[in-house]
This record gives structure tokens, C-alpha cells and sequence, in this order.
């Protein structure tokens, strides 16, 4: 075994520019008013090409600016995972690219001391089936050759475009490919019905194979335009002790292993709704995988957050919400300090196990969704860093 070491012996801390670049509902369900679209394909299908993009122009030039930044910078945070679609481009319609924006999120990064992740974050026909991955319901990419050439391209362009620049700290080909067990918990067809079954059909989970291979030719295409202190980042397709064999070699000596972790997907595997019960799963599930990892790779957990459904108030079975079917809260139920509580514990379970890797990304930065006097949505308001951030900072020597 060639291990990979750590990152120079730095830990990332950063947030994640959720639903920037790349569309979900849940986080601003006032951009699909006037539509039953649930995901980002549907949009622009059902709104004239000129209410699209006005509503996509407005809330991409409004949702981040340099002021984000600064405030990112003032926090502590030091790094930004910024999700990108596969049209980013422009040369998908009826969608609209979105590379200038992140030319300016990079000239942003390089002024403040800034770093960037840029994350590839959905593909044609998904690689998982969520709402996130551009179609919900659908997991067919991986079946199409030309599709899955496709997004290599885009990799190759995005590193000859980005692959020098200062502010970059990698890019990572592919956000949450799901595999068979977690299609099988997260329960795909159910969770997220397609709109258009027809299409759905022949929807399936990712071989290992398949990901492995993509990730190869990925690293490939990405490293020709790439120094190797910039980093290629893998996510590991939620199976995180699959990989010791794999990109071992000194030639990967720049690779980063991504593990996505949230606390409703233990509550989905059966995790009773209790502070002990959440800080128990992080400790002994969690913080030793992580930590026996790091030994091949630098691992980091590109995706986490302080969300679970005892400080809900309701059992939100996995993270379902009301656009899912989930009636969820109505009101406030858990006491301020009762969440304090919550939270606080939960905050430095899983930064300790963080920080037995090599760092972290909170998800996410910036939430739209009304928290407070939105019926269903009581208690989701730790998807917000803004609004989370004082229960798991100090926990991590930042402020």
C-alpha cells in the first residue's frame, strides 16, 4: 500500500454553494411557482424560455455575490464546494450554462484567500436518481456511452479553464453516484417518483465497476490540465470502505476520498431519534471508517450538517419533506434550549469524526425556505449556515 497521506497536514474547512449553479426545490421553492416541476429538468419545460430565464438569471446574480464571500472568509471557513451542472456550459438547451458565474465566483475566491471545489454535480439522466441530480426518479447515465463522454468533456474543459488558477483546490467528477445499498435505503422509486415513468424505465443503481473505471478516465482527462497540487476528489458512492485497493499508486498521490454523511440516512438505517443514539453512530460507525481511511486516501466529508429529526420535532423518516409527502411540523415544538442542546452535541460528535480525516464541507451555505412560519419546514433551518453556525463553529476553534 502507497498511502496518500494527508492534505499536506491540513484540514479543509469549508461550506458547500448549494443551489447556486445547481437547482433544488426544496431550497427555493419560489423559483418553480407556477409549475409542478420538481426538479431542475422539468423547469425550463414548463415556463416560456423567457420567464426561465429571467427567473434563472435574477436568482443566479442575486443568490451568491462577493458579499458571500467575505462573509464565508469572516466566518473562518477557508474553502467553497461549489456544485456545477452538466449544461454549465451552455451547450445543453433548453437549459442556460453558468461558466461566467463561476468565473466570478474564482475572481471572488482569489481576492478573499479562498479556495474552490468545483463539483460536477449532476449529469444527463442522473447518476442517482435524487432531486439534486438534475431529474428525480431517473438513473440512467451510467447505461449511455455518449453520456458518459460527455461528462468526461466537461471535466477536460472545466480543468483546462480553471486548472492553474490559484483558487482552485480540485474538481471533483461526480457528486453522489448512488450504488445498490444506498438505492436500496433510500428507497429511489418511492422517494422520488419520476414524472415521467417511461422514461424512468430501466432506472438502476451504479456498478463499482462502472465507477471505478469513470474515475480513472476521469483523473486522466482532468490531469492533463492540472498540476498535482490541485486535487482530484472521488465520492465514494456511499460504500466508504470499498476503496483501499484503488488509486494507490504514486501517480494518485493527489486524490481526495469524498464521503457524503448525513444523520437521516442513519435514522433511514434504523438510528433511534435520541442525542445518545446520534452521537453513538458517529462514534462508532462513523469516526473509525473515517479514521482507518485515511490511512490510503485523505478523506474529507464534502456533505454534512446538524439536521435529524429530534430537533424537528417529528420523525421526518430519512429527511422526507413535505415534497415528498411528509406532513413534517407545524409548529415549534423543541425549545430553543432544547435545540441548543441537540445541536451542540450532534456538532462535535461528527467534527471530531471530521477531523479524523482531512477536513469538511457543510451543506449548505444559504437556504431560502422559510423555517419559522412555513408549515412542514419547522426545524430544517440547520440546512442554513447562517442559521446553524453558531451551534458548531466553536466547536471547531473558529471563532
Amino acid at each position: 500500500m502507497e498511502s496518500n497521506g494527508g492534505l499536506d497536514n491540513m484540514k479543509i474547512k469549508g461550506v458547500n454553494l448549494g443551489n447556486w449553479l445547481v437547482l433544488e426545490k426544496w431550497m427555493n421553492p419560489a423559483l418553480f411557482e407556477g409549475t409542478t416541476a420538481e426538479d431542475e429538468y422539468y423547469l425550463p419545460r414548463q415556463l416560456s424560455p423567457e420567464v426561465y430565464e429571467a427567473r434563472i438569471k435574477i436568482h443566479r446574480s442575486e443568490y451568491i455575490t462577493e458579499r458571500d464571500f467575505v462573509t464565508i472568509k469572516r466566518m473562518g471557513l477557508e474553502s467553497v464546494r461549489i456544485p456545477v451542472p452538466y449544461f454549465i456550459f451552455g451547450d445543453r438547451e433548453p437549459f442556460i450554462g453558468c461558466i461566467e458565474e463561476l468565473d466570478k465566483a474564482f475572481n471572488w475566491a482569489e481576492k478573499y484567500g479562498l479556495t474552490i471545489l468545483i463539483d460536477l454535480h449532476t449529469v444527463p439522466m442522473s447518476q442517482n436518481g435524487f432531486d439534486n441530480g438534475g431529474i428525480s426518479g431517473v438513473c440512467k447515465w451510467a447505461q449511455d456511452p455518449d453520456e458518459v463522454e460527455f461528462a468526461l468533456s466537461v471535466l477536460e474543459r472545466l480543468a483546462q479553464r480553471y486548472g492553474t488558477r490559484k483558487g482552485l483546490l480540485g474538481i471533483q467528477p461526480l457528486n453522489e453516484p448512488i450504488t445498490e445499498n444506498m438505492w436500496k435505503t433510500m428507497d429511489i422509486e418511492h422517494r422520488y417518483p419520476p414524472a415521467d415513468p417511461v422514461l424512468a424505465q430501466g432506472s438502476a443503481p451504479i456498478t463499482m465497476d462502472f465507477l471505478r473505471k469513470y474515475y480513472l478516465d476521469a483523473y486522466d482527462r482532468i490531469s492533463k490540465y492540472m498540476p498535482k497540487d490541485k486535487y482530484v476528489v472521488i465520492h465514494d458512492g456511499f460504500e466508504l470502505m470499498a476503496w483501499k485497493d484503488f488509486m494507490q499508486k504514486e501517480k494518485y498521490s493527489n486524490v481526495i476520498l469524498d464521503t457524503h454523511q448525513y444523520l437521516m440516512v442513519a435514522e433511514a438505517n434504523g438510528c433511534e431519534q435520541t442525542v445518545e443514539a446520534y452521537v453513538k453512530y458517529v462514534k462508532e460507525e462513523l469516526e473509525p471508517k473515517i479514521e482507518e481511511m485515511e490511512k490510503y486516501f485523505p478523506v474529507i466529508c464534502g456533505e454534512w450538517c446538524l439536521f435529524n429529526s429530534l430537533a424537528c420535532g417529528c420523525d421526518t423518516k430519512g429527511g422526507q419533506s413535505v415534497l415528498n409527502g411528509v406532513e413534517g411540523s407545524a409548529e415549534e415544538t423543541v425549545s430553543a434550549e432544547q435545540k441548543k442542546k441537540i445541536y451542540n452535541a450532534v456538532a462535535k460528535a461528527q467534527l471530531d469524526a471530521w477531523n479524523k480525516g482531512s477536513g469538511y464541507y457543510y451543506w449548505s451555505y444559504k437556504l431560502l425556505t422559510d423555517t419559522v412560519n412555513t408549515p412542514g419546514w419547522i426545524g430544517w433551518d440547520s440546512w442554513d449556515l447562517g442559521r446553524s453556525v453558531e451551534f458548531w463553529l466553536d466547536h471547531n476553534g473558529i471563532i
